[in-house]
């Protein structure tokens, strides 16, 4: 593993601030085609139906975890909750749209159980916990993988309860989804800065999204670059503001310092 100081440029909607130079971590995962989730030790690199257990300090692959691809076609991103991984998993590129999560344990790396989720809304790209109730992302498309009648405009957050009812959804506000077009939400998680970080399928960008007091769509609070091109992210548990994500084509796990935003 690579230590790289990196500066960024952070973008206030609209208004451009310099941020502090920070630390940059990097590996090579042959499994890093999905996304990339850390339990604060180990880092955990998915790819579709393959999870991969890595050392971050030195690189090196500790185990892993293979399923049937007619089982596990498409699991897009995972996190780390109670001691276990819990992955946003679907049928894409196939529809209508199925989705559920994927548990694992983590130690043993064996999947323990299925939860299946309510159709009808897209594809469950990510999956999160924030005070005590569950929030997901659900993708849509305009072209491959899209159900006819709705396209990328269509991405929908949703907060459930504990026992996986929908409670309330939002919508993307219209610059994020432009930049997303004609894929959708590849990632999202939620800072502790109380704002929801997410990530498209191709820029590398992140969108620091806010939930209004009123309205059907999500607020854009601010545009930040990241060395790594959209798909999954997850923060780490242990290291503070230390976001891990992947770059597709390098096969690279890349974890990079955010400062906080806060509520602005």
């Amino acid at each position: 593993m690579r230590l790289l100081a990196a500066a960024a440029l952070l973008t206030f909607t609209g208004i451009a601030a310099a941020q502090d130079s920070a630390p940059v971590y990097s590996l090579t995962a042959d499994e890093a085609r999905q996304g990339i989730v850390s339990d604060g030790t180990h880092a955990y690199a998915l790819d579709n139906n393959r999870l991969g257990k890595y050392d971050p300090g030195t690189g090196q692959r500790l185990a892993g975890w293979e399923g049937e691809r007619a089982r596990f076609p498409h699991m897009n991103s995972c996190s780390y909750i109670d001691s276990r991984l819990y992955c946003a998993a679907s049928n894409y590129p196939r529809v209508p749209h199925t989705s559920q999560i994927e548990i694992f344990d983590p130690v043993k790396m064996a999947h323990a159980e299925t939860i299946p989720l309510p159709a009808g809304i897209g594809s469950l790209t990510w999956l999160d916990r924030k005070d005590g109730v569950w929030w997901a992302g659900f993708a849509n498309y305009d072209g491959n993988g899209g159900e006819p009648g709705r396209d990328h405009t269509a991405t929908t957050v949703v907060r459930f309860d504990a026992q996986w009812k929908p409670l309330a959804r939002w919508l993307l506000p219209p610059t994020v989804l432009a930049r997303m077009k004609p894929m959708s939400m590849s990632g999202g998680a939620w800072g502790d800065d109380g704002l929801l970080y997410a990530t498209g399928h191709d820029h590398t960008e992140l969108y620091a999204l806010r939930v209004p007091a009123k309205g059907e769509r999500l607020e854009l609070a601010a545009t930040l670059p990241i060395p790594f091109e959209g798909q999954a992210i997850a923060w780490d548990p242990k290291q503070k503001r230390l976001l891990w994500g992947i770059s597709r084509k390098d096969r690279k796990a890349i974890a990079v310092r955010i400062p906080p935003i806060g509520q602005r």
